[in-house]
């Protein structure tokens, strides 16, 4: 097993930050660097980019999901699909700034959310994360109503490999970005699970920034060839 330094807080960045431990071929295990992880929060703001909230799983909603064994095989994602908030949007590789923040997306396209490249690959065993703006200082952005989503609620993800998984919503949290709690957003998972981050709360206008993270949690429950 490897170490890779994960995210770590950025106030121009839309995600948060911290670093993370990378095992061979299953993505990020974010247990050891989720404190880091965890501050590089999405800033979204009107006058920088979009932030994006953290949403997870609660402790007994994890402990009452079976464990599946439904994973797939590492494919880069490239476009995700969520009807029931008209999300479909291309996605682009988020990487790790200079001091270890997660990069946000390009904050000119509204419609586009970000991949952590060196994590979890969408059904691939593990978290893997994925970002977007609320908003940009041009308007709304592609995360703009995922608070709105609900337990059950469905995410495809189409893969470069021709898979498109499918994910199931279990719960959706909004957190402040103060006390993100990273071990339950960026631990490592033993199945295919997902975490939607864009921002969330209200607006400080003296720091250009949200307040908070909005976080989807889901795990993988089908895949099929395109």
């Amino acid at each position: 097993m490897t170490t890779q330094q994960s995210p770590q807080p950025n106030p121009s960045s839309d995600l948060p930050e911290k670093a993370v431990p990378r095992s061979a071929g299953r993505g990020l295990i974010w247990a050891a660097g989720a404190f880091l992880l965890g501050s590089f929060l999405v800033y979204n703001s009107v006058d920088t980019s979009a932030d994006a909230k953290p949403l997870s799983f609660s402790a007994g909603q994890q402990a009452h999901r079976p464990i599946s064994d439904l994973a797939l095989s590492r494919s880069a994602p490239k476009r995700l699909t969520i009807p029931e908030i008209a999300v479909d949007a291309p996605f682009t590789r988020l990487t790790l700034g200079p001091t270890g923040q997660l990069n946000a997306p390009p904050a000119a396209d509204t419609n586009l959310v970000g991949w952590y490249q060196d994590g979890a690959a969408p059904g691939e065993r593990g978290a893997a994360i994925v970002a977007g703006h609320v908003d940009t200082k041009t308007g709304p952005a592609v995360f703009l109503q995922l608070e709105t989503l609900r337990p059950g609620s469905t995410v495809e993800i189409t893969r470069e490999d021709g898979i498109i998984a499918t994910f199931k919503i279990d719960s959706v949290e909004t957190f402040s970005k103060a006390n993100f709690p990273n071990d339950r957003v960026y631990a490592d998972t033993p199945d295919a699970q997902l975490r939607l981050i864009t921002c969330g709360g209200s607006y400080d206008r003296k720091a250009k920034d949200y307040t908070a993270n909005v976080v989807a949690f889901a795990h993988l429950v089908s895949s099929k060839h395109v």
